[in-house]
């Protein structure tokens, strides 16, 4: 019996390559819903795969009389409400990871940014000037890294460090003793970590427990002239401090890929879905002193965004359907 099933905000190569997965089954997709009235479209069907933006709040699941699974396109599901899917028997499932080698190349592609001035060298050779004055960088081979979270992102982190023959210095509340076997990396506090790293960089979830994590406390425990890279959350770091390090000189760098001041940014697939509106974030952050300064360099909050990681979003909801499909449902959050 062919299964009725619902995608929500895909993109017209998702379409071509969701349609070809489930032949034979009843396969429609809608754009985002916007109002309530919309997911009256959607009572037929007993398999739904929605996005970040698409809310399954109690209200709405209510009207989905016949649903009997959701799959979100995300590793967040705070737009589900779970205990309401618990109650009516919905199953419910998430993309619980999808670009961890991704950040962590991107992590890699800030710091030889700053190690090898290459911003500053295409600038410069862009207007014919080949001297290189000023352009002296540094090797990474024998420069102390410090990994603070060592989770799926900070592990390949370690591994990439670890090929650049760096010494690497480690903090995380949960202590992987596979980094320290395999990459002979050290496990040390905090203030350690910040007083010896000549790159620090971080790859931790934002949370209470993790707000501000680098302030102007500890900040001040940072090795002069060493460089600082987030990928993660712009809240782990108080921005009044931060910039103070980099304009005393204590900082010589920093490559972000995130600020503090994107939080309506829940998760980073977020930012591909046609609702996120990128003219609202750039209003947000575009007199931000950070993109102004000579000695940091800020990427768009673009360092899960590669064509395998989106793939293997796709690749790990298609699973996530013909499990549940053969009554063996994967990655289950309820």
């Amino acid at each position: 019996m062919p299964n009725n099933i619902a995608f929500i905000s895909c993109e017209s190569w998702e379409k071509e390559y969701l349609k070809n997965k489930f032949k034979g089954n009843r396969v429609k997709f809608f754009e985002q819903l916007t109002c309530e009235a919309d997911y009256a479209k959607l009572q037929q069907f007993d398999i739904i795969s929605g996005f970040i933006n698409t809310s399954f709040q109690a209200k709405n699941l209510a009207k989905l009389k016949n649903l009997k699974y959701i799959t979100t396109r995300s590793t967040g599901f705070d737009h589900i409400d779970i205990k309401q899917a618990k109650k009516m028997g919905i199953k419910v499932s998430n993309v619980p990871l999808y670009g961890a080698n991704t950040v962590a190349e991107h992590t890699f592609a800030l710091i030889l940014t700053l190690s090898r001035k290459i911003y500053e060298s295409i600038e410069r050779t862009k207007k014919s000037d080949f001297l290189l004055d000023g352009l002296r960088g540094f090797d990474l081979k024998g420069k102390t890294i410090g990994v603070i979270g060592t989770g799926s992102i900070g592990e390949h982190v370690v591994r990439m460090a670890d090929g650049f023959q760096m010494n690497i210095l480690m903090y995380d509340v949960f202590k992987n003793t596979r980094l320290v076997k395999k990459y002979k990396g050290k496990y040390v506090t905090l203030t350690k970590l910040l007083k010896e790293s000549d790159i620090i960089t971080l790859h931790l979830p934002y949370n209470k427990a993790t707000h501000h994590l680098l302030n102007a406390k500890n900040i001040k425990n940072i090795k002069s002239g060493s460089y600082l890279i987030n990928t993660a959350r712009g809240g782990l770091v108080e921005t009044k401090a931060f910039i103070k390090a980099l304009t005393s000189g204590q900082l010589a760098g920093a490559g972000l890929d995130v600020l503090e001041e994107e939080g309506l940014i829940k998760e980073e697939i977020q930012l591909l879905d046609r609702q996120t509106s990128r003219e609202k974030l750039s209003a947000v952050l575009q007199d931000h002193i950070l993109l102004k300064m000579d000695n940091v360099i800020v990427t768009p909050h673009n360092a899960f965004n590669s064509g395998e990681a989106l793939q293997r979003i796709l690749n790990t909801t298609v699973e996530n359907i013909e499990r549940f499909i053969k009554g063996k449902p994967i990655n289950l959050v309820n």
